[in-house]
């Protein structure tokens, strides 16, 4: 009884303090406004289908910028899934699969109604090569030409609509 008072007692007093730094002297509406900013930006964006994070991702075409939203499918679960069962990309989504090391990348379209077109990035982290308007349901290997340090997502015709061909550079920030 006496061990339950005093760790009672003790939460208290830590809330106590820690209510009291937060109204400690300097501190107004600006800085808690502030911190407040900071834990909302310092949130991860998350895909409402597939829970994975969201990141921003560009492909540099000579002067253009061309920005995307992708998902970041970073663990073997996420990799193995990609976006099967999924019947809706918009244009400026897509899906990356960024690899530890350079090596090469091999996809199939095994449950994936959606056609893509499958951009393979280079250790350069400039495309390599484009296997475009991918076959839906196919069990046949996408591949990479050579090694691979990402393979980016889009939906099936939007790298000819934009131009993006190899040797374009794909950026992005991993978390």
């Amino acid at each position: 009884m006496v061990k339950q008072w005093l760790a009672a007692g003790m939460a208290t007093l830590a809330m106590s303090g820690a209510a009291l730094a937060a109204c400690s002297p300097g501190e107004g509406a600006t800085a808690r406004a502030q911190a407040s900013a900071a834990a909302v930006s310092a949130e991860v964006a998350r895909h409402p289908v597939s829970g994975l994070e969201v990141i921003d991702l560009v492909v540099e075409r000579g002067d253009k910028r061309l920005p995307f939203k992708v998902e970041l499918a970073v663990s073997p679960q996420a990799q193995a899934k990609g976006l099967m069962f999924r019947t809706a990309l918009g244009d400026d989504e897509g899906m990356l699969f960024p690899s530890a090391a350079p090596e090469p990348r091999s996809f199939w379209m095994k449950n994936t109604p959606l056609s893509l077109d499958i951009i393979f990035v280079g250790a350069d982290g400039r495309i390599s090569n484009i296997a475009a308007n991918t076959v839906p349901y196919s069990l046949d290997s996408v591949t990479s030409s050579g090694f691979a340090i990402a393979v980016l997502e889009l939906r099936a015709g939007r790298a000819a609509e934009l131009g993006i061909v190899p040797g374009d550079r794909v950026i992005w920030e991993a978390p």
